[in-house]
């Protein structure tokens, strides 16, 4: 079994082999786009005029969420810092920059902002330019964010103390949460992003997602990574109180007809850890669906006891497996396993720090995939047609989770507390027993339906050509000349 090589930090997304979300968009805009000709005025809505400012020094007014004063974090300041007083300025001074006559640049006519990082809308508006915002997580995690002031005004959040964290049975995360807007029936609190889990009134976070997921109201438009088959009710919701909505996902299949092969795009990557070598040979010698791939993503950490009883559990399931176990892995010390067990996986088992996920789940040795459950690696195994074991950790991740199970019935979930026994009993029922063998047959269908959606001229480059056309290139003139 081989090494796993020496650590280092690791950007969001880089462990997990991925490559950033919506990478190929750039390119799809300049396909789009002729060299506009001087801006025309054009006819506002009254929230748009308001937007839109003439050119006036640009100043920077912070807004902060309520409550969040209170935060006694040490870390705390210093994202208030970054990201109220540090970053804005510095995107309007690009802008500036950019807009300037004399750079010899075209200048910047639409905006395409972070959905977390709205204060890409204040600027846009600043300089009175459309800007849609692109979410890149799921659409119920979306939603989940919203009921977070509902929550609060109803007394649900933030917990009373800490035993309300304890995902028990009849515990407070185990509660039915009646009225939970734009979510499947029976969601329980423990299925949304996990965010709500603090007794501070002023947690950043909490304040932080309820903050940004309201200011989706606010842009012209809202890009998504997702596809209406798949979350077809939750983007209604959301489109009842949003501008308009634009499903272009998945977008790793998208990409593939809308960037050229020789694009500098198209091999665009977001890792630093060497890739181990000779994977896909090993895989190659593996039976179709024997092997179980395990990618707990970028940024999830767990402590040493959960590491071994992962790795124990694996052990006992009696299966092959490639685990992507980063050296950062366990909080606050280093991954390291027995020399037990690796004598007892000798022959069966690849540990490696970073792989090409995509590629390995489209494998056919791969039977299914235990996952934290993050939104790209989530759209990734349904691009494969891989069932999934989730383990959710943060975020959104419970939520994406919850669908999985009881929406899409593509997964099975691992209990917080993870035991090496139910570990490797979740792990045989999922790759031989019925109800695997019917996770498999419903991952395939919607591994159909994904492609479908992304076909060329089908949903996803149609809505991504609409939002070009009639929001980022709207008073330009400019043609959509079909990629």
């Amino acid at each position: 079994m081989p090494a796993v090589p020496g650590a280092g930090p690791c950007p969001a997304d880089a462990a997990a082999g991925q490559a950033a979300p919506g990478a190929g968009l750039p390119h799809h805009l300049r396909q789009h786009r002729v060299q506009p000709p001087p801006p025309a005025p054009r006819a506002r809505s009254g929230r748009a005029r308001r937007r839109a400012t003439a050119r006036v020094p640009l100043r920077h007014h912070p807004r902060r969420p309520p409550a969040v004063g209170r935060r006694r974090d040490p870390v705390y300041p210093v994202t208030l810092l970054l990201y109220h007083d540090r970053m804005p300025p510095h995107l309007l001074a690009l802008l500036a920059d950019l807009n300037d006559p004399s750079s010899g640049t075209p200048p910047v006519t639409c905006l395409v902002a972070d959905s977390v990082l709205s204060f890409g809308y204040d600027a846009a508006w600043e300089i009175g330019v459309p800007v849609a915002a692109f979410w890149t997580a799921s659409a119920c995690g979306f939603m989940g964010c919203l009921n977070y002031r509902q929550f609060i005004d109803r007394g649900l959040v933030p917990f009373k103390d800490e035993a309300d964290h304890a995902d028990v049975a009849g515990g407070h995360l185990a509660a039915v949460v009646a009225g939970a807007r734009g979510l499947c029936d029976g969601v329980q609190l423990r299925d949304f992003p996990s965010f709500i889990r603090t007794t501070d009134r002023g947690d950043i976070m909490l304040n932080f997602k309820m903050r940004e997921a309201e200011r989706l109201s606010l842009p012209d438009a809202v890009i998504i990574n997702t596809f209406e088959d798949l979350e077809g009710a939750t983007l209604d919701a959301m489109r009842a109180i949003l501008p308009p909505v634009h499903a272009v996902g998945p977008l790793l299949l998208l990409e593939r007809h809308v960037i050229p092969a020789d694009s500098p795009l198209a091999g665009l990557g977001s890792s630093l850890w060497k890739e181990q070598a000779g994977l896909m040979e090993w895989l190659a010698g593996r039976a179709p669906r024997s092997v179980v791939y395990v990618n707990y993503g970028s940024i999830t950490v767990m402590t040493s006891a959960q590491l071994l009883e992962f790795a124990w559990g694996l052990a006992e399931s009696g299966y092959s497996f490639v685990w992507n176990i980063r050296p950062d892995l366990v909080r606050s010390d280093s991954a390291v396993l027995p020399p037990e067990f690796a004598a007892a996986v000798e022959g069966r088992a690849l540990l490696t720090t970073w792989c090409p996920q995509e590629a390995v789940l489209q494998h056919e040795a791969v039977g299914v995939f235990l996952t934290h459950s993050g939104w790209n690696s989530t759209l990734e195994s349904l691009c494969a047609g891989v069932p999934m074991l989730s383990w959710p950790v943060s975020a959104e991740q419970q939520t994406n989770c919850r669908y999985k199970r009881t929406e899409w019935s593509v997964g099975m979930e691992i209990g917080g507390e993870v035991r090496r026994d139910e570990l490797a009993d979740i792990i045989r029922e999922a790759m031989d027993g019925e109800k695997g063998l019917e996770m498999r047959r419903l991952s395939l269908e919607w591994k159909q339906k994904a492609v479908k959606a992304t076909l060329p001229g089908g949903p996803a480059e149609a809505n991504l050509n609409r939002v070009i056309d009639q929001v980022l290139l709207a008073n330009k003139g400019d043609a959509v000349i079909s990629a």
